[in-house]
Order: C-alpha cells, then structure tokens, then sequence
C-alpha cells in the first residue's frame, strides 16, 4: 500500500442510506442498514466488514501463491459475522467466520504448508479486526479438502 492513511467520506442520501465515497476513480458505494431501520438499499455495515475481511484475505492467500510462482485457481471466500447482543444488550459483531476455497486440488500446488501457516499473518484488515474481534479461518481446495 504506497499511501499510509487512507479517507473515506460518507454523504447521508437518505434515512439510513449513505453515499461512501473512495479516492479519484472508484465508483461511489451506497450502503444502508436492513429493515426496520434502514431499505437494504445497499450493504450494511456489518457486511462491509465482512467484506473487507473476506476481501483481505482472498488478496493476501494469492499473494501468498505467487510468491512462490504457484496458480491457486480462482479463490472464493465467504465469509459469517455473527451479530448478537453484548453484556450491555448492546448489538455488536461477536465473530467472523472465514472460508477461502482454491480453484485447484492442494496436492498440486507446492509449498502448501508454508503458505497456509503464514498468509493470514499479512492481511492488513483481519489482522487489525482480530484485536477486538475473534477471527476463525478456513482453507479448502477444489475438492472440498480442508486445508486449513
């Protein structure tokens, strides 16, 4: 990442609707919370956390294969916040559950191991969210054999 601080500006449309704008290019995001409160217009912010995550991690397991010259395949990742009340009875994001699935078989890739013992340690976003929220991570392969 060339710039150490990045700024986002949020532009309330409507309601619970907001315009987030990016840096020069990007097209504009609309987000909103789900009923009852908001229309869905958009993702919620729980789901643009989600997103970052599952996004951080995608990014950071390729990187980790091209490093070694190794073709994953395409990399899905879905990823789970469990929201639930707080001792205060208040709604927070209690943990995230992460699934990152390879295009390719795990036997055909080399250096596996290595890869899937250091990826996680260079995502900038999961590493920061796991300071204040569990974090869980999961590997497959095409097959459906879990990795990790």
């Amino acid at each position: 990442m060339s710039n150490p601080r990045e700024t986002v500006r949020l532009t309330q449309v409507q309601d619970y609707r907001f315009d987030v704008h990016f840096s020069d290019g990007i097209p504009v995001l609309q987000a909103d919370e789900p009923p009852p409160l908001g229309q869905g217009q958009g993702p919620s912010p729980v789901q643009l956390l989600a997103s970052a995550v599952g996004n951080c991690l995608s990014a950071s397991l390729l990187f980790a294969w091209r490093k070694y010259r190794q073709d994953p395949g395409s990399i899905a990742c879905d990823v789970t916040a469990e929201v639930g009340r707080n001792a205060e009875g208040r709604l927070r994001v209690l943990g995230l559950q992460a699934t990152l699935t390879m295009g390719v078989p795990g036997d055909t890739l080399e250096h596996l191991e290595r890869v899937l013992a250091s990826f996680e340690d260079f995502c900038t976003v999961t590493q920061s969210v796991k300071a204040g929220i569990p974090v869980s991570v999961s590997v497959f392969d095409a097959h459906g054999a879990q990795l990790k």
